[in-house]
């Protein structure tokens, strides 16, 4: 009877797991399809809410082809990576979304353009390289409602480490980061500026 109870409580713990890594169908909020990893075939990327009540946790997960049977196969899941608004009837101008590139990179963007004097815009880049999907570049844009001369825009390069703040380039540290292992903080920190 005590096995009996230690395996009933073995499987309620393992779904549990497994109901945390599930995307529920109403909580995808965007959706890109590209070759990502270039091997002439589809792929998948998604935008969804974090499960619960949060609404404004946004995870990204990747699929490619599995190259035996045509299949999606998750390839990379970053749960609470943006932030954004994504319930329907949300607030206009914090939506995420992410898309498509032409050279077969995703874009994911992210936004403020509707409260506080605090308004932004946010892009990563993420690229398929070395069997993972690092973030290629981070684009911020900046700008305070009340006092026009904090206003920004950088660009870097994560991977070459370049970085254009100003209409001024200048070297910053290049790096090779898993979009799991991915902070803002980093691209804040590369631009100069605290978030």
């Amino acid at each position: 009877m005590k096995s009996l109870a230690c395996a009933l409580i073995l499987l309620l713990v393992t779904s549990a797991a497994h109901a945390e890594d599930t995307i529920a169908p109403d909580r995808i909020i965007d959706a890109a399809i590209g070759d990502w990893n270039k091997d002439g075939k589809p792929d998948l990327a998604l935008l969804a809410l974090a499960p619960a009540d949060d609404v404004t946790s946004i995870g990204i997960y990747i699929y490619v082809r599995d190259k035996e049977h045509l299949l999606l196969k998750l390839a990379a899941a970053a749960p609470n990576k943006v932030w954004g608004r994504g319930e329907p009837g949300g607030i206009f101008g914090q939506e995420p979304s992410i898309a498509a590139l032409p050279n077969g990179s995703i874009a994911v963007m992210s936004q403020n353009d509707a409260i506080g004097r605090d308004r932004w815009h946010q892009t990563l880049t993420l690229a398929f390289r070395n069997n993972a999907f690092v973030v290629a570049g981070y684009t911020f844009d900046y700008r305070d409602n009340l006092k026009a001369d904090r206003s920004y825009s950088c660009d870097y390069n994560v991977l070459t480490g370049k970085a254009t703040k100003g209409g001024k380039e200048f070297p910053t540290e290049a790096k090779t980061i898993k979009i799991e292992d991915w902070n803002d903080d980093i691209g804040h920190k590369a631009c100069g500026e605290s978030p």
